[in-house]
């Protein structure tokens, strides 16, 4: 995941935490968490580049409309990335509880 902007690693967040999400779902989860608008020249590619990197897998619900699934080697990713994320943070989090 180290090779995955902070876009790309949020659309990863955004779909592991979704039943297989079409791409305007991830696009207003991300408009909320962003606090500003997400065009679609910023989302497919993207959404394209993780689904390249083997981490989410793209289906067709119909002739119009992708969703999206998070695939084995993304959900590894993910814990990967939050095991390396605790070794820095966790103290800090239990201190504030």
């Amino acid at each position: 995941m180290y090779d995955l902007t902070a876009f790309q690693r949020d659309l990863l967040y955004a779909i592991a935490g979704q039943d297989e999400p079409h791409g305007l779902a991830i696009k207003e989860e991300l408009e909320d968490y962003y606090e500003k608008e997400i065009h679609h020249g910023r989302l497919y590619p993207n959404l394209d580049t993780i689904v390249d990197k083997g981490l989410v897998k793209k289906g067709e619900a119909d002739r119009r409309t992708n969703f999206y699934t998070i695939t084995d080697r993304g959900r590894r990713e993910i814990e990967a990335r939050r095991d390396w994320e605790d070794q820095y943070v966790s103290d800090l989090l239990s201190e504030s509880e």
